[in-house]
């Protein structure tokens, strides 16, 4: 499947609440193609949910695993299928961007240590616990899925926003 084009901000499908996927099908087998393929080309991406490619469903997908950040604490692929956070525990301070917010990154306040429950891409119920990098990347795809940005959860306006350097 090809790579998608990722919808921009503040295009209203992206803060639109999204619908429970009813069963995993050719569709949701074929979107969740797209969604890979999305992650897989976009510049240092570490996930992609439905709804930044115009589908209001509850699907993303999550790979930190080729991240300096994420890499040596990582499950690797997740597809996640109607995902909840079953168990969240600390909080941390980390920067964040988004390719549907690409010109700003800013301070965003996360759980460090979560616990996701989901149907994977042959329709498995999965649980995975995540911490760090891993954990602040599934929360924020996961985001998406409720209709809610990296920016509305910066911490700060005053010292939590920032435009990228270098941005062309």
């Amino acid at each position: 499947m090809p790579a998608q084009k990722i919808l921009i901000y503040p295009h209203p499908v992206l803060k639109k609440m999204c619908r429970p996927v009813p069963a995993i099908d050719d569709e949701i087998a074929s979107l969740v193609a797209d969604l890979l393929d999305t992650m897989r080309e976009g510049p240092g991406s570490v996930g992609v949910a439905a709804p930044q490619i115009g589908v209001s469903l509850r699907v993303c997908v999550v790979d930190v695993s080729a991240s300096r950040l994420g890499k040596e604490n990582n499950h690797g692929q997740l597809v996640m299928i109607n995902p909840e956070i079953v168990a969240r525990q600390g909080a941390a301070l980390m920067r964040e961007g988004c390719m549907s917010v690409p010109d700003y990154t800013g301070e965003v306040e996360r759980g460090t240590d979560i616990t996701v429950r989901f149907l994977d891409g042959s329709g498995h119920l999965a649980e995975v616990t995540a911490s760090g990098f891993e954990a602040v990347a599934i929360q924020h795809e996961m985001d998406h899925l409720d209709g809610i940005l990296f920016l509305d959860r910066i911490v700060s306006l005053k010292t939590g926003l920032f435009r990228r350097k270098n941005y062309k």
